[in-house]
């Protein structure tokens, strides 16, 4: 197929690597024609570093330089371009401006492609004479390292160009999702879900940014933590994501924005590409602090409860079980010694309701998060009326492993409904669903987007079958409970599946299988 792929910045060029790469024609083309040049240049160094890296052979990377033709003119005529992928700046009247020239360019048969990341599809096709030409095509910088691409039909698109771009995209290398034309699309509302209940927990000052990141990548096995992830992506643009998605769901509660952003991004606060995000970067940056050591009586006797009638009783069991093979004195009477700690394995509420609702002693009961860890971390939280010394000595104690392993590291939170992972991973999984429910992108999709565009461990919905759907609509339903904050609310889809039985990642049967 002949390409004509109109904006030659880091997206276009990017788009241009792959589909001369993956064997097609490129017309490459801007109203910048230096742009052109240096896209062309970039292009042939990026496949030179592949060649000297042995992942393409010279005979490949001479072939794919040949098919990529730089265009002076935009918007000269082109009979045999059978497809247009725009990847022009982030505004609606540009990018109009853009497909009405090529409308007169170009032949009725050419397919338009929008890369547009945040705006309305059905927008940008309203403005020409034929809607049903145009689809959007979210590529992901860098698009030959992303392989993956949101294909979005608008309301008007014809039903065949979807599978096209679909067939286009899987014959190049790349994996598409077939995304509805809503806002952030699919992998952008997707990842809301991390960062905005990352934010609500520094709100809530249940830990630092890096007391969170160190708890998503140890407990929940996330490459990097929802922080590390603002300042690289940026700040200024993590917020206006947020925002425009938000505002676009109608003030969804589950996406609900933060108090904290507005005044940094005002700040210059924007992560790496400013030296200061929520960590600083430079040569000049001082060096991140190190967590404080572990110190504290790691021999003194613990009592892990089971909470008011066996509520954690399975956790408790698991915990006592780990506990004694590291050597801790677990004591197994009714109730604690005057001199043990408490520890109690929280699912979805708080240390202050257990103790409460059993009568522990409150200077020396603490939370235990039970999420299995992906590494050698375990979560403790302490509450107002904890005692600092008996908190120094639970911290030792959870630090203990058993002969020949590892010791844990041991983060200590604020008290909270939940604690830090599972807020986490129950907004993760909840964002997911509610996508689901709302038919946005089937379960699979959601899945492969989210793994593929922003490489966490499993997607969503499968990290949510891990767990179990109904454990998960017991975390849910305790947070909702806990704090009434219509944030944590159990989705339809959770709640169902719970009740059915069936897996989170099951489309179930709807009324048209039936018909």
């Amino acid at each position: 197929m002949r390409i004509r792929i109109v904006g030659a910045g880091a997206m276009g060029r990017g788009i241009a690597q792959w589909a001369a790469a993956g064997g097609h024609t490129v017309e490459l083309c801007d109203v910048r024609p230096e742009a052109v040049t240096a896209a062309v240049d970039f292009v042939r160094s990026m496949l030179e570093r592949a060649v000297q890296k042995g992942r393409m052979p010279a005979g490949e990377m001479a072939a794919a330089l040949d098919r990529l033709v730089p265009l002076d003119d935009p918007w000269a005529p082109g009979p045999e371009v059978g497809l247009v992928i725009e990847a022009v700046r982030e505004d609606l009247d540009t990018k109009a401006e853009v497909f009405g020239k090529l409308e007169e360019a170009l032949p009725d048969s050419a397919v338009f492609a929008t890369n547009t990341s945040s705006l309305s599809v059905t927008r940008i096709g309203a403005s020409l004479r034929d809607p049903g030409r145009l689809a959007g095509l979210h590529f992901f910088n860098p698009v030959p390292l992303m392989r993956i691409v949101e294909v979005v039909p608008g309301a008007a698109t014809r039903p065949g160009i979807p599978q096209a771009l679909t067939e286009l995209v899987e014959s190049c290398g790349h994996r598409a999702v077939t995304v509805a034309d809503t806002p952030g699309f699919l992998v952008n509302h997707a990842g809301r879900g991390l960062v905005t209940e990352a934010l609500a927990l520094l709100e809530e000052s249940v830990a630092d940014p890096a007391g969170i990141d160190r708890i998503a990548r140890d407990v929940l096995g996330l490459r990097m933590g929802p922080f590390e992830l603002m300042d690289l992506t940026g700040l200024d643009v993590t917020a206006a994501v947020i925002d425009s998605i938000w505002q676009g769901f109608r003030h969804e509660d589950r996406l609900r924005p933060s108090y904290l952003t507005p005044n940094r991004v005002t700040a210059g606060l924007h992560g790496r590409k400013t030296g200061q995000g929520w960590f600083a970067y430079g040569p000049e940056a001082p060096a991140a602090a190190p967590e404080t050591p572990v110190t504290g009586d790691a021999d003194r006797p613990v009592f892990v409860a089971d909470g008011a009638d066996g509520a954690y009783a399975q956790d408790a069991a698991a915990l006592r079980a780990a506990l004694t093979a590291a050597g801790v004195t677990v004591e197994a009477g009714p109730a604690p010694t005057d001199g043990a700690l408490v520890l109690v394995p929280v699912w979805g509420t708080t240390v202050a309701a257990a103790v409460a609702s059993a009568g522990l002693p409150a200077d020396r009961t603490f939370g235990v998060d039970p999420l299995a860890p992906a590494g050698r971390r375990r979560v403790l939280a302490v509450t107002p009326a904890s005692d600092p010394a008996a908190a120094r000595d639970a911290r030792a104690v959870l630090a203990r492993a058993a002969d020949g392993e590892e010791a844990w590291a041991v983060s200590v939170v604020r008290d909270t409904a939940g604690s830090v992972a599972q807020r986490l991973l129950a907004s993760v999984v909840s964002v997911a669903a509610s996508i689901a429910e709302r038919s946005l992108a089937s379960p699979a999709d959601i899945d492969l987007a989210v793994t593929t565009g922003l490489g966490y461990p499993a997607g969503p919905l499968a990290w949510g079958d891990r767990i179990g759907a109904a454990r998960m609509l017991e975390l849910q339903r305790s947070l909702h409970t806990t704090t009434g904050d219509d944030r944590y609310r159990p989705t339809r889809w959770l709640t169902e599946r719970a009740q059915l039985g069936l897996p989170l990642t099951a489309p179930g049967t709807s009324p048209a299988d039936c018909a």
